[in-house]
């Protein structure tokens, strides 16, 4: 890295710190810290929304998803609109009417303290893990890639978010992923018109496109029935409706973020925002990636994208196998760039059989080039057990850093670290907010004024910051970091929204009926999970609607029993 990107990097990450205290000093009462005075606009909100669920996992691994496999990731966010207007209808008119500070607090109301408790200890399990890892993923990626001491990543990052997020609470995390996002979408478009301005001078948008396509990049909707295939259209419009209604509808990290605004329609307004452009967001991101893979049928890519990997297998006994292995590599890359400009040249003169003989030839190498690279993953293992071979989240930061030009490097690592601190600050903000008040402050019979319960929301917010960096320091590198998130969401959210809606939809089940049914699906989801009864994301669905039938199923037995020992009486 030169001078330069350096500058970039560190002023950018000191002027979003410093204008987060700055913005909101002056945090005097519990109010103002956690619901941010319920005067923020809509339009903040709606930035913060997408900030907080675009971490830097989002950045870095899912160019590399695209580059690997294509663009039908993008399908898992099918579900989201709709959410969004479920939430807008149902949880915001009943969060504001209550004036709630937490999404849990109005459990308590519908059904009792301990149904209250566990959900929020549902809570901060899933998203205590979620921040250790929001931190730890660009710090593992970075540190590989640069050499940079791991653990050292990860103190300064969470340091940094931790400054602000402490100092100003919910209008902190608010006003600073406001930057952060233009930053984040600034660095993106960058990268893509540098991708394009940096392929050969005969291939526009148009041919990229249809290189990407011949390619399957470009794979984005999937009908299949196959519950096992993770991203399909199905699983997108029903996991991951349940999903994003169960984050966005339950999890504090999110809800913290519309609770501040001014009135119902202003969080309405951020919702809808988010939900009309999250998905072109995530489709650009992913088109990058795609695009990072068109350029890389032109230029020299690495035989495993993973420095580290590399590093590992060449000081090893396998080092002659794996240097054979990447000759072939260059060689298969002289043949793909023949077949490429033959495929580019047929497009040209709209000869259609030598598009589709081109087209086969260009599979047919690829194809041949990813066998090498499963084979050389296999070689890393045997070197390295230790070491992760699986390079999906290295691939976008190995384009940012052997091809962008000065400057730009900079910017795109700014991009990354604000990204990681714009989503780590919000659960953090959330995390504090939960401990403090939905197990702390209930669960003190003493009142102690809004002084200390600022003072006890502050010093968890500490305290789950000094957590989070814990985590990261001891958790290790996932099959796909931004998949990793997603499980471990899909693992309790179920939960959670089923929860929510029986206090919504079903009133005659009762308190005693939810806490029941909540532990044991719970333990069953885990069960299924680490059985693999299914793909992940129907994981989301299957535990809110056992929930719900599990806990009418106790109602009624109980109200059964009930009725009996009436009757005997």
């Amino acid at each position: 890295m030169a001078l330069l990107d350096w500058i970039i990097l560190g002023s950018t990450l000191l002027f979003i710190v410093a204008y987060g205290v700055w913005k909101t000093r002056g945090s005097n009462n519990v109010d103002d810290y956690v619901r941010g005075g319920d005067n923020v606009k809509w339009w903040t909100i709606g930035l913060s929304v997408m900030a907080t669920q675009a971490s830097a996992i989002t950045f870095l691994s899912t160019p590399g998803q695209a580059f690997h496999d294509g663009m039908g990731f993008v399908q898992f966010y099918f579900g989201l609109p709709l959410a969004m207007i479920v939430i807008c209808l149902v949880f915001i008119p009943i969060y504001k009417k209550l004036k709630v500070f937490t999404a849990y607090e109005m459990l308590e109301g519908r059904f009792d303290l301990k149904t209250r408790t566990l959900t929020a200890l549902l809570f901060l399990v899933q998203r205590g893990l979620a921040a250790g890892i929001t931190i730890f993923a660009p710090s593992i990626i970075l540190s590989a890639v640069l050499g940079w001491d791991l653990r050292t990543l990860n103190i300064i990052i969470g340091i940094l978010v931790i400054i602000y997020t402490v100092s100003g609470g919910t209008k902190a995390v608010s006003v600073t992923q406001k930057q952060q996002m233009f930053i984040i979408m600034l660095g993106m478009f960058f990268a893509f018109f540098f991708i394009m301005g940096a392929l050969p001078t005969d291939i526009t948008f148009d041919k990229a496109l249809k290189i990407a396509g011949a390619n399957n990049k470009l794979n984005i909707l999937d009908f299949s029935f196959d519950p096992n295939n993770r991203y399909t259209f199905w699983s997108g419009i029903t996991g991951g409706f349940f999903l994003a209604l169960a984050y966005f509808g339950t999890d504090q990290s999110q809800v913290q973020r519309y609770l501040s605004g001014r009135s119902v329609r202003e969080s309405q307004l951020a919702l809808i925002f988010n939900g009309i452009f999250k998905i072109p967001m995530q489709f650009f991101i992913l088109l990058v990636g795609a695009m990072v893979f068109v350029f890389y049928q032109y230029n020299s890519s690495p035989l495993n994208f993973n420095p580290a990997a590399t590093e590992a297998v060449m000081q090893s006994e396998y080092a002659n196998d794996y240097q054979a292995l990447e000759n072939d590599h260059k060689e298969l890359e002289k043949e793909k760039r023949m077949a490429q400009h033959s495929f580019s040249a047929a497009l040209e003169l709209k000869e259609y059989n030598a598009i589709e003989q081109a087209k086969q030839d260009i599979i047919k190498i690829n194809e041949r080039e990813n066998a090498n690279r499963e084979t050389a993953k296999n070689i890393i293992s045997q070197a390295d057990g230790t070491v992760e071979t699986n390079d999906k989240d290295y691939v976008f930061i190995h384009f940012i850093l052997n091809n962008l030009p000065m400057g730009l490097i900079g910017l795109l690592l700014a991009v990354i670290l604000s990204a990681a601190m714009s989503s780590t600050a919000s659960e953090l903000n959330a995390l504090g907010t939960i401990t403090a008040l939905d197990l702390y402050k209930r669960n003190n019979k003493k009142d102690h004024g809004q002084e200390h319960y600022l003072k006890a929301t502050k010093a968890f917010t500490l305290l789950w910051g000094i957590i989070a960096i814990v985590i990261a320091n001891v958790a290790n590198l996932f099959d796909n970091l931004i998949q990793l998130v997603n499980i471990i969401g899909s693992i309790f959210y179920g939960n959670v929204l089923g929860i929510f809606l029986l206090a919504f939809f079903f009133k005659f089940v009762k308190g005693n009926a939810v806490f029941v049914a909540a532990i044991v699906t719970q333990i069953i989801v885990i069960v299924g999970y680490n059985l693999d009864w299914m793909s992940y994301l129907w994981l989301n669905a299957f535990g809110c609607v056992l929930v719900i039938v599990l806990a009418i199923i106790t109602q009624v037995f109980d109200n059964f029993l009930g009725n009996s020992s009436a009757i005997q009486e």
